[in-house]
């Protein structure tokens, strides 16, 4: 009996060791070594693993998300009388969550015979982050008939589910129940109730959460967090202003700091804010990581800074699949095919593999730019990389034959799409409006609603743009009002400057005037813009002085108002006007910058403007133009309206 009971504390101090081994293996990230030690304690040693074991190792199989090792930890367990052990249980079920199995998690929920918050947080944590909503309600209902308190954690597991539906009146309820609960005061709630608002959409409500937070409790997290708010919501000066105020709190940015800063520039006017940021960014030591590299060619490439951008590409050592497709993106964003598509060849060429980000960026280039023939090169190339089955590129696709001009290829592909969303037949819809099919568009629409989707804002801002250029005023007004009271979607500036512009166009000044006074939300440039476009049409003096003195002082040094006003004058014979026109131009050092457009020869894209007359072959270019302008006049009466004004 005394050996024996010096035997049983040498295999205790054995099994914590064993133990503490395991643990710190598992701390260092480190899941396969924590398997190994795991293996090496059962065939190597008299002892056997534990009840603080098993939840060690369950973790680690959960990091690998490895199905087939959970399985078998899972049978070893169940040979040992730990299978009845609350923690074991509470592991194996976020084992199998993480593994993507919630079907054998919620089966080893229900059959447990005693269950604390952490078991109830696990399973219903799993089924929030699947959006599971039927589900998450049922298990908190469970939870509070057994007299569960909850804690924190439940709270955010609600509190994700919701944000991730972008329901905020769900949002507000788990909000006045965490608040009810005692979780007022608790930072870390307080952080993700700030994030989830602002992913909802709903700043306002964000930023009260922030500012009821105590001064003494914000952390960078909560600073973060209203950041990355303001970011989401495009609302880049707020983002600007809230990280001033966060430096005046002498609170030390880090590097989510900037990141959220810089993802929230997206516009040429952010460059500055962007380059302050950036050097910022270098002064607090966080420059040299992959993800904020990434981040600053976005933001440059998004700002209209292509050099900048493209100088960062090329210093860095190391570049992933995000890196090239960025940059890529950028050139895109610009209509530089040719940039984009060098670069992605490059990309190939040193073994990355390019996803189907990479391949939609290509697909937007050739659409911007109507390069037909490499559109199709990037067709043929989704298929051989087996790509072409993802929806989202053959959403891609569609737009970018429909912008090409290729109809038929749209089509074809439309009607072989195995499956098609309110993306594909929006992305139809206005393809047709865009080549002038305004009945197909129209048509699309209606064979739409029949199969049951419900069209988004998007789908409607599409049809109205096909009834605009139809001329199909009865049909416009018709899907205005079934947007608003049938499909209760309130109207945004897009859908106003549609009908603005459909009514002028039909010469309904008078209404489209009125239809712009009465709007609940303020004018912008494009409704004023629709509005003197169509006086311009219609020769109206009165009504286009007034959009013009609305666009001058929404954009003073726009180019656009004075040419469109120039020509109104012009129309009606005002010359005194056209004079002033041209006077105010240069008095606020006003220009105009020429159109270019895009000729694609030989694979490769050449630009040029109005009377362009640096190409190494412009005189046989030109002296060809000429031929056909003489030619076309004598086929035609080709001559230009003598009262078109050109500044």
């Amino acid at each position: 009996m005394v050996a024996t009971s010096h035997v049983f504390p040498l295999l205790d101090q054995l099994t914590a060791k064993w133990n503490s081994n395991i643990r710190q293996a598992l701390k260092q990230g480190n899941a396969h070594r924590t398997l190994l030690l795991f293996c090496q304690m059962k065939q190597q040693s008299q002892s056997q693993p534990n009840n603080l074991t098993f939840p060690f190792v369950a973790k680690a199989c959960a990091n690998l998300s490895n199905l087939k090792f959970s399985q078998i930890i899972h049978a070893q367990i169940v040979k040992t009388p730990y299978i009845s052990d609350i923690y074991v249980q509470t592991a194996l079920i976020d084992m199998y969550v993480k593994c993507g199995r919630m079907e054998y998690a919620h089966y080893l929920f229900d059959g447990m015979s005693e269950r604390d918050v952490a078991s109830w947080n696990t399973i219903i944590m799993g089924f929030a982050q699947l959006g599971f909503f039927d589900r998450v309600s049922s298990l908190f209902n469970r939870l509070r008939v057994e007299e569960i308190t909850p804690d924190a954690v439940t709270l955010l597991g609600l509190t994700h589910l919701v944000s991730g539906m972008k329901d905020v009146r769900l949002l507000s309820g788990v909000h006045c129940f965490g608040f009810k609960s005692g979780f007022g005061d608790d930072v870390s709630v307080s952080n993700t109730w700030i994030s989830s608002y602002a992913k909802c959409g709903d700043l306002c409500s964000a930023e009260m959460v922030f500012c009821s937070v105590p001064s003494d409790s914000l952390t960078v997290v909560s600073w973060n967090a209203m950041i990355s708010g303001c970011a989401c919501d495009e609302e880049s000066m707020k983002a600007v202003g809230v990280y001033k105020r966060m430096l005046w709190y002498e609170y030390k940015p880090d590097l989510s700091t900037i990141l959220n800063l810089l993802s929230s520039f997206a516009q040429p006017n952010f460059l500055h804010y962007g380059t302050l940021i950036h050097a910022h960014g270098v002064k607090l030591g966080c420059d040299s990581g992959i993800t904020l590299l990434n981040t600053l060619i976005s933001m440059y490439s998004k700002c209209g800074d292509i050099n900048s951008a493209r100088y960062i590409f090329d210093c860095m050592k190391e570049r992933t699949c995000v890196t090239w497709t960025v940059m890529i993106g950028g050139y895109s964003e610009r209509g530089d095919l040719d940039e984009a598509l060098s670069l992605f060849h490059a990309m190939e060429a040193t073994g990355e593999i390019t996803d189907l980000v990479t391949v939609i960026h290509m697909l937007a280039a050739c659409g911007k730019v109507g390069a037909l023939e490499t559109g199709k090169w990037i067709d043929n190339y989704t298929i051989s990389s087996g790509l072409k089955s993802n929806l989202t590129v053959c959403n891609a696709l569609l737009d970018m034959y429909m912008k090409c001009g290729s109809l038929r290829d749209a089509q074809e592909l439309f009607l072989n799409m195995k499956q098609k969303t309110v993306v594909s037949w929006t992305t139809m819809i206005a393809g047709f409006a865009l080549n002038g099919k305004c009945q197909e568009s129209s048509d699309c629409f209606n064979q739409m609603l029949k199969k049951g989707l419900e069209p988004n804002r998007i789908t409607f801002v599409a049809v109205l743009q096909a009834c605009t250029h139809g001329g199909y005023l009865d049909r416009g007004k018709e899907i205005f009002r079934m947007m608003t009271q049938v499909f209760r979607i309130n109207p945004g500036l897009d859908h106003y400057a549609c009908m603005t512009d459909l009514l002028g166009r039909q010469g309904k000044l008078k209404e489209a005037l009125k239809f712009i006074l009465d709007m609940p939300v303020k004018p912008d440039a494009g409704i004023w813009g629709a509005l003197l476009g169509a006086c311009k049409i219609h020769k109206n003096l009165e009504i286009g002085e007034y959009a013009a003195s609305r666009l001058f002082q929404l954009e003073p040094f726009s180019a656009a108002p004075y040419v469109e006003m120039a020509n109104i004058y012009a129309s009606v014979k005002e010359w005194e006007g056209v004079a002033s026109m041209r006077m105010e131009m240069k008095n606020k050092n006003v220009t105009k910058c020429p159109g270019q457009s895009v000729v694609q020869v030989n694979g490769k894209c050449h630009l040029f403007t109005v009377e362009d007359r640096c190409h190494s072959e412009g005189f046989e270019i030109f002296e060809i133009l000429d031929s056909l302008v003489l030619q076309l006049k004598d086929e035609v009466d080709y001559f230009c309206n003598p009262n078109e004004i050109l500044l």
